[in-house]
């Protein structure tokens, strides 16, 4: 078992786009979504794909498995989805000895822009650069699992 450690922000600036070192394309959608677990399937470039279980634990720490899959049977699974496929770019930029994931949502959610860094531990000091904005971490309605039972205009 592995362990997510997470913290979430909004992005406020675009001072990040220039530094990203890599980027892809993310189609995610969920299988389930219940008050214990999360299950996903996540395709990457149309070339790789994953099949994720996680704890619905609020905060920064959950328990994370991650299994790759064929691609041809995470694309069909897509019509056992519950809710819409989340689209996003998601770009990689380094800052300090760590790295921010910069997800930026396109289809339904398009205009949201949420930037990520798992650390180490709980408790590891980052630095926060300055195009951050406000913490969102557990904060249900900026997660993924829960963007995907709703459209934003809905709340």
């Amino acid at each position: 078992m592995s362990l997510e450690i997470e913290r979430k922000f909004l992005v406020a600036s675009t001072g990040w786009q220039g530094r990203s070192v890599l980027s892809v394309s993310i189609r995610q959608f969920y299988l389930a979504n219940t008050d214990k677990a999360v299950i996903r399937l996540r395709i990457v470039d149309d070339e790789e794909a994953y099949l994720t279980i996680k704890s619905a634990v609020k905060g920064s720490t959950r328990s994370e498995f991650e299994y790759p899959v064929p691609v041809e049977d995470a694309a069909a699974m897509i019509d056992m989805r519950q809710g819409l496929v989340i689209e996003k770019r998601r770009h990689f930029v380094p800052w300090g000895d760590l790295r921010w994931e910069i997800d930026v949502f396109e289809g339904a959610h398009q205009g949201l822009v949420i930037a990520e860094i798992e650390l180490p531990s709980a408790d590891t000091p980052f630095a926060q650069p300055d195009w951050l904005g406000r913490e969102v971490t557990g904060i249900r309605s900026y997660y993924n699992a829960d963007l995907a039972t709703r459209r934003p205009e809905q709340g």
